[in-house]
């Protein structure tokens, strides 16, 4: 099954999920026109490719014409290296189903859906270990009947409720979110709550492949745009994401936006470090 089809069958299965649970009372008829809503919307949809592979792959091959995107700013956001086709359970999802959704797609976890793809949870390998070790012990001790239904669905399994992030949010902001909440991937919703994407740490790593020569390029218009009459007298340079700059800007007054700069620099897509040897004295920043 491809990724496609994948995301495709989940819907549909969230479908069947919200109809049935309509008929035992726990969804209205709102939620199954939800999940029906989605479905038609997305059924015709071309999958997008991962964007940062497209960018990676125009650069390696030499080509002129390949930009970095950066939406008419100095930030990527989330939703430049986010994966759209996201591969999803329902509630009701069995352990084993999820096991071999993991295994096929080689991911570690995935979003757990309620009516009209909203995310409910996250279920991950975790998960699913912890919930063995969990049911092998109810088993061998007595426990009352309401705590020893084992955990074999994905509502039962998952972590909820789950770390989401906006599209528009920066890679910034989303590298500080999963290190607070020590988590390997987020949920990217939509203004409804609705799920359109998942970004991992890889996603965010990727940012890191830019090219060298784009950065000194971003970095030189930065300093074209803060120092009077352009940046003359101060040369950019960058190897392996570190960026230097060098000389003593012109005029003299434009020294004190040399600090400025700095801070901006730090801001630009994939640099690692920005060491600063401008001036009669180098300072340096690490």
């Amino acid at each position: 099954m491809t990724r496609r089809d994948a995301y495709l069958d989940a819907m549909l299965r969230e479908l069947g999920a919200a109809y049935y649970s309509s008929l035992h009372g726990k969804a209205g008829k709102a939620d199954v026109a939800r999940a029906l809503e989605s479905v038609a919307e997305h059924i015709g949809d071309k999958l997008l490719e991962h964007p940062a592979a497209a960018e990676c792959a125009a650069a390696a091959q030499g080509g002129s014409g390949a930009s970095w995107p950066h939406r008419g700013s100095w930030h990527n956001r989330v939703e430049d290296v986010m994966t759209t086709s996201v591969v999803t359970v329902n509630r009701i999802t069995p352990y084993k189903r999820i096991v071999n959704l993991l295994a096929e797609h080689k991911i570690s976890g995935m979003p757990v859906l309620a009516g009209g793809r909203h995310v409910a949870g996250i279920v991950s390998e975790a998960d699913l270990l912890a919930a063995r070790s969990w049911n092998a012990a109810a088993r061998h001790r007595w426990l009352p009947s309401w705590r020893h239904r084992h955990r074999n669905t994905a509502e039962e399994l998952m972590t909820s409720p789950a770390i989401t992030i906006r599209p528009d949010a920066t890679i910034a902001a989303a590298a500080r979110l999963m290190n607070a909440h020590h988590a390997r991937r987020l949920p990217v919703i939509d203004s409804r709550g609705v799920l359109i994407g998942i970004v991992s740490r890889r996603d965010l790593l990727s940012v890191f492949l830019r090219p060298d020569d784009q950065i000194a390029r971003q970095i030189g218009e930065i300093l074209t745009e803060l120092l009077p009459g352009g940046p003359p007298g101060i040369q950019v340079s960058v190897r392996d994401g570190v960026v230097t700059l060098t000389g003593e800007p012109e005029p003299a007054a434009a020294a004190d936006l040399i600090p400025v700069a700095v801070r901006l620099a730090w801001d630009v897509d994939a640099v690692v470090d920005v060491v600063d040897k401008t001036g009669p004295v180098a300072v340096g920043r690490t």
